[in-house]
């Protein structure tokens, strides 16, 4: 009784594994463009600016867009700061 039950445990615990597996490989890897690089956006999902939009900095944005294939990707730019003159 006592084996059923430990290897039940088991079999339980590397199906969750499995199960979180599964989830990390579906959401997609955050790439950074490069000068150039050809991109195949056919919508976009939402843009998050650069967390010093507010200065006349360069900082690092981020998109996530669908593609023509129907793949959900995400990427990393640098976008120059809204510098706004007072």
């Amino acid at each position: 009784m006592k084996r059923s039950i430990t290897v039940l445990a088991i079999a339980a615990s590397l199906a969750s594994f499995g199960a979180l597996a599964d989830t990390a490989s579906s959401q997609p890897a955050s790439t950074h463009y490069e000068y150039g690089m050809p991109l195949d956006v056919a919508k976009v999902i939402s843009i998050t600016p650069a967390s010093n939009a507010a200065d006349c900095q360069v900082g690092t944005a981020h998109m996530v867009y669908v593609d023509h294939q129907g793949q959900q990707r995400e990427i990393d730019y640098r976008e120059m700061g809204n510098c706004s003159q007072q």
